[in-house]
């Protein structure tokens, strides 16, 4: 029984999460109390949670070096676009992304300042300002935390944040109706790969309602799959400059 339900557990944290504790010294701690246990059967079961917990650690821990090496990779490969070819893509994307967003009235949509070679999604967020959408910004308020959205409009005050991304300097907390995130790698099932840091992994486990979420990136940054793990949230869909992918892996309301 205990061995189903630690199956189920996470093979890991998120990348850059919280629970960085060592369970496979926990584990051994509870098997040094084995000896005042009168359920045998349980006993036996925590007998071997050190050595399946180690188990599951190791695999994680060869996954998050494939990640890692992914990631490279992908990066370098969208760094090397010429920007007069990545206006072009950025053109593409932005023609796909359009239609899908909410209009105005129906509540916030939450974007992100363009850091390495992203998706630039500025002259949308303009256009979409015009009309009169309401829009927001990420703000990473403490490492390992889920993001705070705040409002954003043009000539809004901004300040250096995360990695110097520009983020608005003030407001109050916005809940976004849809979310534009950025991404490095991608797979059919809707799964993103980003940086590492799992924010946007925790800020959409921990809101209350979940929004429309949108990931986006170039075409070339497909992966045939990213080895999600039970941390991993999938987008409801991708949009790319060739095709916009209805994920597989996010449960239809």
């Amino acid at each position: 029984m205990l061995r189903r339900h630690l199956a189920a557990l996470p093979a890991g944290p998120a990348e850059a999460g919280p629970l960085d504790v060592a369970p496979a010294a926990l584990a051994r701690r509870l098997r040094d109390a084995l000896p005042r246990l009168y359920d045998h059967a349980l006993r036996d079961e925590l007998q071997a949670l050190p050595d399946l917990l180690e188990s599951r650690a190791s695999g994680w821990d060869a996954i998050r070096r494939w990640r890692k090496a992914q990631r490279e990779a992908l990066l370098a490969n969208r760094l090397a676009i010429p920007r007069e070819a990545r206006e072009g893509l950025d053109a593409a994307i932005t023609a796909r992304l359009g239609p899908w967003l909410p209009a105005a009235g129906a509540g916030p949509i939450g974007f992100y300042w363009p850091f390495k070679g992203e998706y630039d999604p500025r002259p949308l967020m303009h256009a979409l300002h015009r009309q009169g959408v309401r829009l927001a910004l990420p703000v990473v308020v403490a490492k390992a935390q889920p993001l705070v959205f705040r409002e954003w409009w043009p000539g809004i005050r901004m300040a250096p944040g995360a990695w110097n991304i520009p983020a608005p300097a003030e407001g109050g907390p916005a809940l976004p109706a849809a979310l534009v995130v950025p991404l490095l790698g991608f797979d059919e099932q809707g799964y993103r790969l980003g940086y590492g840091g799992g924010y946007y992994d925790r800020t959409l486990a921990v809101w209350p309602e979940r929004p429309l979420a949108i990931g986006v990136g170039h075409e070339l940054a497909r992966l045939e799959t990213i080895q999600p793990q039970p941390h991993d949230i999938p987008m409801d869909m991708i949009v790319t400059e060739q095709r916009v992918i209805r994920a597989s892996a996010r449960p239809r309301r």
